[in-house]
């Protein structure tokens, strides 16, 4: 989700996708406090708008439980248990992926489940 902010102001008020929680710099939050009071009056309402409008949907998205860390946890696990479905999951669609986790978990359990990790991780 911080990959959509174009400004430091934004990007340090949402979190981040990554795992660990770490606060920004303080040298980063000044520099981009600055910028942010140094911008048009109607700029900075439409940055604010734009930020609780992405606030709102990071909410609602892990009130859902749509959040990629949970997915992530999720589909692991699910990968290990049922390798077939864990790839359709993370593939949105019965594909090419789908198929060869099906075959290699019918021939043997463990190349798909090491296969359906692959896909979920995106390694491959």
């Amino acid at each position: 989700m911080v990959s959509v902010c174009t400004t430091p102001v934004l990007a340090a008020a949402l979190p981040a996708d990554n795992t660990t929680k770490t606060e920004p710099a303080p040298a980063t939050v000044t520099s981009a406090v600055d910028e942010f009071k140094n911008l048009s009056r109607h700029e900075r309402k439409t940055r604010i708008k734009e930020a609780k409008k992405l606030l709102k949907d990071y909410k609602a998205d892990k009130r859902a439980g749509r959040a990629a860390e949970t997915d992530q946890v999720l589909l692991a696990i699910l990968a290990i248990l049922l390798p077939p479905l864990a790839v359709y999951l993370k593939e949105e669609e019965v594909n090419s992926r789908f198929w060869i986790s099906l075959i290699l978990t019918l021939l043997f359990w463990i190349p798909g489940v090491i296969f359906a990790l692959l896909v979920v991780f995106d390694a491959i």
